[in-house]
C-alpha cells in the first residue's frame, strides 16, 4: 500500500515531465530484481548506520585517551593512577594496565632478568594495542564486502532484468523499443543502486582504516614511552 501511493505521488507530480519514477521502477521489476533491490538497500542503509557510528566512536576514543594520557603523565604514580574510578577504561588505560601487570609480576621476584622482563613487558603491551586496534575495525570488514561485492550484485540483477526482457521480446514477438525500454530500465536501476551502496561503503572504509592504523600508531608511541619508564624502573631496583 504505501510503496502503491508513493508511487501513485511521484506519478503525479511528475505527470507531463520525462523523468525517472524510482518506486515505480522497483514495483515494475521482476521479483527476482526486487529482491536484489531488496536487498542493496538494507547493505546501505546497515553501511550508513556504520559509518555514523563509527565516526562518533572514534570521537569519544580519542577524546578519553587524550585525557587519560594527559593526567597519566602528570600522576605521581602510574598505578595509583590507574586504579581510580573507570581509568582503566580507556584502550591507553588498558595497554597501561597490561604494562603494568607484567611489570609488577617482575618486580616481585628477587633476582630480575631485565633484558627478559623488557620483553614480556613489550610483548603484553603489544598484544593489548592490537586488541584494541582490532575492536575499533571490528565492523569495517562490512565496509570493504559491500564496497566489492554490491557492485556485482546489483549488476546480477541488472543481467537477469534484460534476460526477462529478452523474453518478453521473445513472447511478444516485438523488438519496439516500447516493449524493451521498461525492463531494461528497471534492470539498470540494480545496478545503479549497487553504485549507490559501494561507493559509499569504499570511501568509508579507505578512510576509517587510516584513522584505525593512525590510532594503533598512537597507541603503540605510548606503549613504548611506557615501556622506557617501566623497564628504567626495574633496573633501578
Amino acid at each position: 500500500m504505501i510503496l502503491d501511493l508513493l508511487a501513485s505521488t511521484a506519478t503525479s507530480a511528475a505527470d507531463g515531465a520525462t523523468q525517472l519514477n524510482p518506486i515505480k521502477l522497483f514495483r515494475d521489476a521482476d521479483i527476482v530484481v526486487q529482491a536484489i533491490m531488496i536487498g542493496l538497500i538494507l547493505a546501505s542503509v546497515w553501511v550508513w548506520t556504520i559509518i555514523i557510528t563509527f565516526t562518533f566512536r572514534m570521537g569519544s576514543v580519542k577524546r578519553r585517551c587524550d585525557e587519560y594520557e594527559a593526567g597519566f603523565w602528570e600522576a605521581q604514580s602510574f598505578e595509583s593512577y590507574q586504579k581510580e574510578g573507570g581509568r582503566g577504561d580507556v584502550p591507553s588505560g588498558k595497554v597501561a594496565g597490561a604494562g603494568l601487570a607484567e611489570w609488577r609480576r617482575n618486580a616481585s621476584v628477587r633476582t630480575i632478568d631485565n633484558e627478559g622482563a623488557r620483553q614480556r613487558i613489550a610483548m603484553a603491551m603489544n598484544s593489548s594495542v592490537g586488541e584494541e586496534a582490532d575492536k575499533l575495525s571490528d565492523r569495517l570488514n562490512f565496509l570493504a564486502t559491500v564496497g566489492s561485492v554490491a557492485p556485482f550484485v546489483g549488476l546480477f540483477g541488472t543481467v537477469w532484468g534484460i534476460m526477462k526482457s529478452f523474453f518478453d521480446i521473445g513472447q511478444q514477438q516485438n523488438s519496439s523499443l516500447a516493449v524493451v525500454a521498461p525492463g531494461i530500465s528497471e534492470a539498470l536501476f540494480a545496478t545503479a543502486i549497487g553504485l549507490f551502496a559501494a561507493i559509499p561503503a569504499v570511501i568509508a572504509y579507505n578512510r576509517f582504516s587510516h584513522r584505525v592504523n593512525g590510532f594503533e600508531a598512537r597507541l603503540q608511541r605510548f606503549a613504548d614511552k611506557l615501556h622506557s619508564a617501566l623497564t628504567r624502573q626495574l633496573e633501578q631496583r
